[in-house]
Parts: structure tokens; C-alpha cells; sequence
């Protein structure tokens, strides 16, 4: 799986919040889809807004392939720094080793990209996963870059089909991971792919927001 920090290295933020604000990213619980482009990779992913258990929300089904939803966005993590999020998949991927770049599939993920401003070399992200087989906390090198990380945030078929919130500090997780004070966040991402191990998997991602402390 390329991953996506390449497809969003170059990207000119265009939004901009205050401290205090609540900022929303993903609005798919009201049906909006406004500022979310699509990257392919390997095949198209396919997303589209469903309801589950009666909650309105983004569709993923890949069948062999990979392409995520972006949204640029200008967010300081030093002011809000909480990411929240809804999702649950329906299905693992089986047999990967997700640390290789031929395992490097999941069924879900959302990506925090970093901005490196002029020195865009230095682009990072983190790619917080419902991983098959890591730990929960587990953390490691993106198999194509150094420069992304993953967190494996959920993990195995124990909470399958069954809807999630989950919170994360970014800055912390940076700090911890990288070993430096993060860059402004230019881009948020989802993304269900299974192109490396030719398997299918679906997933739903609901509401992304950011909050302060």
C-alpha cells in the first residue's frame, strides 16, 4: 500500500479554527460530504453514505484495492489537540504481517498528517488502525516511510460489527513517536484498504472532530 502522506505532502491548507472552537472534520452523520477528495492508489475503495443501526455514516468496501477520503484542513495540536472519532468494521484481514509492505492492509484507518512546511521532506503522520493482528497500543514504522507512524488503537474480531468512539492526543502521540514538538496538521484522512493481501474488507466511519484539553 503506497501511503497516503505521499498523496498529501504538497497540499496548501485552506480552513483555519480558533482555540476554543470545536472543529469539525467529518460531518457524515449530517449527510456531508463537503471538502473530502479522493486519493487512489491500487483500485478504488468504494465509499458512499449509508445508515448503520440507524446511524448515518461513511461506507467503505474494498475489494482488492486501496484509495482513501482527504480533507484539508489547518489544525494546531498545541490548541486542539483531542481527536475523536466513530467507526467499526465488519471483518479482519487474515494471514498479513501488517509491519511488511506486503501486510500493509487494514480494514480501517485514520490518518493525521503533519505539515513540513518548505522542507515538505519532513511531511509525518500518524495512522491510527483496527488493526488484524497488533496489539492494542502497539506502535511501529509505516513499512514504505519512517516518517509514518501507526498506532493500532483497536485490534482483532472481539468488537466486530459493533460501533466505537475512540479519542486520542495527537500531540502526545507525536511527542512520544517522533521525538519533537508536531507541525500544524494540514490534512485528515480515512482509509480501508486490502490491495497488498488481495482480501475484501468493509468498514463505517463516523463523525471526526478536535477538541482542546
Amino acid at each position: 500500500m503506497r501511503i497516503l502522506l505521499y498523496g498529501v505532502m504538497i497540499f496548501w491548507p485552506f480552513l483555519t479554527y480558533g482555540a476554543d472552537e470545536r472543529i469539525s472534520v467529518a460531518r457524515f452523520s449530517q449527510g456531508d460530504l463537503s471538502g473530502w477528495q479522493t486519493k487512489v492508489f491500487a483500485g478504488e475503495t468504494y465509499y458512499s453514505l449509508e445508515k448503520s443501526k440507524g446511524t448515518l455514516a461513511l461506507r467503505a468496501d474494498s475489494y482488492a484495492a486501496a484509495s482513501g477520503r482527504y480533507r484539508e484542513i489547518t489544525i494546531d495540536p498545541n490548541k486542539t489537540p483531542i481527536l475523536n472519532w466513530k467507526w467499526k468494521i465488519d471483518n479482519i484481514l487474515l494471514n498479513i504481517d501488517e509491519r511488511s509492505r506486503g501486510g500493509d492492509d487494514y480494514a480501517a484507518r485514520v490518518y493525521v498528517v503533519f505539515s513540513g512546511g518548505i522542507a515538505f521532506w519532513r511531511t509525518r503522520a500518524i495512522n491510527y488502525v483496527w488493526s488484524s493482528n497488533q496489539a492494542i497500543g502497539a506502535s511501529w514504522p509505516n513499512a514504505f516511510t519512517n516518517n509514518v507512524r501507526m498506532i493500532a488503537v483497536k485490534s482483532g474480531t472481539e468488537q466486530l460489527g459493533q460501533w466505537h468512539s475512540e479519542k486520542r492526543d495527537v500531540a502526545a502521540d507525536y511527542r512520544r513517536l517522533f521525538g519533537e514538538e508536531p507541525s500544524n496538521i494540514n490534512a485528515v484522512a480515512i482509509m480501508t484498504d486490502t490491495d497488498n493481501s488481495d482480501s475484501q474488507a468493509t468498514a463505517w466511519y463516523g463523525d471526526i472532530w478536535f477538541i482542546s484539553r
